[in-house]
Parts: C-alpha cells; sequence; structure tokens
C-alpha cells in the first residue's frame, strides 16, 4: 500500500461533489456530468503517472491471467474479475498510507495486488495451492494479509462494511490517526447491515471510508431498476454523514477524493461516503453471460472510458513517455502474471492436515 510519490494533481475532469448535490445515476461509465468541472489543473507528474499506469495495468493482466485459467478448469468456486475498475483502487491506495487498512467484497483480486500482496501468492491461492495467501483453504474470495493490512476477501455481500467499521472503532480506541477503507458495490448498498454500520460509524466519529464501487449493475439488475434513490453518496445523509460522487474512471481524480477522504478521517470528523462510478466489463461472475446489457454499450465504454487507455493517453499527449517504454511496461507486468501463473500450478496441494488448521485459536 505504499504512497505514490510525486504531487498531487489533476488531468482533464477531476470530479468530486458534495452529498447534498442530487445528480442522476448517469449512463454506464460516465462521469458525474453536473460534478465535472472545467478548472486548470497542475500537470501531472510523470514518475507519478507511469506508477499508477504499470499498477492498472498488472491489475488488468493478473485478471486476465485468472479468467484464461478460471476456462482451463485450473480455477474452482467463484470468480469476480476486476477488469475495468482499476483505476478506483489505484487511487485510493495512492492517497492511503502503509498504516491505513482495508477490507472488501469477493471482487477483490485487485485490492491485494494495490495493497502490495505478491501476484504469485494471490494467484496460487486462485488455484487452491498451498502457495496461496490462505494456503489453498480460501479461493478467490477469501485472503488475508495482516502485514499489507488487507483484511479480506469477503462473501457475504455487505457483510465486510460492519467488519471495516469495527476495524475503524479499534484505529479510535487505540487513539491513532490511521484510516480505514470499506469497498463495496452498488448492490450492497442497500443491504440493512450497512446502514447499521453507517449509524455507529457517525455516531462514534470512526475514522472509516466506505467507498462504493458503482459499477452500474450489482449482480446484474441495473442501478435504476433496484434503488429507489440512486444517488448512492447520499445515502448517509439520515446519518449526517457527508459523500461525494466521484469519476471512478480517472485515478487523478480518485487518488485527489481519496485525500479529501482520508484527510477528514485523520481530523477526527469521522466517516466519508466515496461513490466511484465505474464499470466492469465483464460479467458479475465468470459465470454471468451478462445479458442485461448490450455489447455495444460495454464496447463503447471501453473505447472512450478505459482507465488505463485514459492514462496512457496522457503519457504519451504530454510526452511523460512514449511508446517503446509503455510496452516496455507491458512486457514486464505480463511476466510477473506469467511467473504468478506457473507458481499457482506447480505450487502443491495442501496437506490434508490443513483440514485441521485455523479453525481454533487457543488463548
Amino acid at each position: 500500500m505504499a504512497k505514490a510519490s510525486g504531487k498531487a494533481s489533476a488531468a482533464k475532469k477531476s470530479t468530486a461533489t458534495g452529498a447534498g448535490t442530487s445528480k442522476s445515476a448517469g449512463k454506464a461509465g460516465r462521469p458525474p456530468k453536473s460534478a465535472a468541472k472545467s478548472r486548470k489543473a497542475s500537470a501531472p507528474d510523470g514518475e507519478e503517472l507511469l506508477k499508477y499506469y504499470r499498477d492498472m495495468l498488472l491489475i488488468r493482466r493478473f485478471e486476465e491471467k485468472a479468467g484464461q485459467l478460471y476456462g482451463m478448469g485450473l480455477i474452482g468456486g467463484f470468480c469476480h474479475l476486476y477488469i475495468g475498475q482499476e483505476a478506483v483502487v489505484t487511487g485510493l491506495m495512492a492517497a492511503a498510507s502503509n498504516d491505513d487498512s482495508v477490507v472488501t467484497t469477493y471482487r477483490d483480486h485487485g485490492h491485494m495486488l494495490a495493497c502490495g500482496m505478491e501476484a504469485k501468492g494471490v494467484m496460487a491461492e486462485l488455484t487452491g495451492r498451498s502457495g496461496g495467501y490462505s494456503r489453498g483453504k480460501g479461493g478467490s474470495m477469501h485472503m488475508f494479509s495482516v502485514e499489507k493490512r488487507f483484511y479480506g476477501g469477503h462473501g457475504i455481500v455487505g457483510a465486510n462494511v460492519p467488519i471495516g467499521t469495527g476495524l475503524a472503532f479499534a484505529e479510535a480506541y487505540r487513539g491513532t490517526s490511521n484510516a480505514v477503507m470499506a469497498f463495496f458495490g452498488d448492490g450492497a448498498s442497500n443491504q440493512g447491515q450497512v446502514y447499521e454500520a453507517f449509524n455507529m460509524a457517525e455516531l462514534w466519529k470512526l475514522p472509516i471510508i466506505y467507498v462504493i464501487e458503482n459499477n452500474q449493475y450489482a449482480m446484474g439488475t441495473a442501478l435504476n431498476r433496484s434503488s429507489a434513490q440512486p444517488d448512492l453518496h447520499r445515502r448517509g445523509e439520515s446519518f449526517a454523514i457527508p459523500g461525494m460522487q466521484v469519476d471512478g474512471m480517472d485515478v487523478l481524480a480518485v487518488k485527489e477524493a481519496g485525500e479529501k477522504a482520508i484527510a477528514h478521517c485523520r481530523d477526527g470528523k469521522g466517516p466519508i461516503i466515496l461513490e466511484m462510478m465505474t464499470y466492469r466489463y465483464r460479467g458479475h461472475s465468470m459465470s454471468d453471460p451478462a445479458k442485461y446489457r448490450t455489447k455495444e454499450e460495454v464496447a463503447k465504454v471501453r473505447k472512450e472510458r478505459d482507465p488505463i487507455d485514459h492514462v496512457r493517453d496522457m503519457l504519451l499527449d504530454l510526452k511523460l513517455s512514449d511508446e517503446a517504454a509503455l510496452k516496455e511496461i507491458d512486457r514486464e507486468v505480463k511476466g510477473v502474471v506469467t511467473e504468478a501463473a506457473e507458481f499457482a500450478q506447480h505450487s502443491p496441494e495442501p496437506d490434508p492436515s490443513e483440514l485441521y488448521t485455523d479453525v481454533l485459536v487457543e488463548g
């Protein structure tokens, strides 16, 4: 979860608005229109942008390989890919410190990589091998790293939100200045336990950022068909929790919003909601044919709003890099992913004795 070096900057249209501003849920992958404000932006730092480009590309290539291995029958169970949403976790991790904590849902591979967890260990857990972060017993949805302050990976919709709130309670109880980021989706935003957590977090002014990754379709139902209030950043208004709607396809806009949210928490002001307007290119999981949207819609978002292409274009347009250098980054990232896939296929199966470990913690 190393903090990115370089100046805090924004490019093109960074979008973040207060909770009291009403706006429609927007079209697929689009930034919130009423929030898109033209303003002079400082020139992005080349080193910073290159880091974001590599970090997002690593997530993209990793997920593409995971999809391949799943199709080959080497990954079992559920597998939810993060392709298209890479800017959200990359931007927020760039704003965070190594002492801040993360908890997320089952679409978690990208969050692990962004927190600094090794690609080998993540991929080996996907294939159920002993070299995985949970020694092959957790699979895609259940990985943890106390060292990286990553607390899952949770399979129950919305269940990680009260867990994240508990982590924030621990930080407040210990008197630290650390923040917690709890990621969840637009579908989970309708869960009752989310609002119980909101209430406690505001009551006790806990240092938590509720990150709603609004990819528009939850498990397969469009937001405007499932939510009476589609402006999800306003969901905390009855608890006096402020919120911002952010262009989740723009890593610089995400980082800027993340910095504001983390400062809010560190200043003792309690919880805050960030609604990230993003888009997933694949189905909800590998078993989802995604027939609830058209291929043309997905292609349009890929062409016009892809978060990786956005940074790539900035690097080239501002002459902060060239095609050769970007191709070399892609080659290096593919090498990391290939090595991880090889490790995941050749790491041994868990020993049967592992069935009896991690069941009971004795004091």
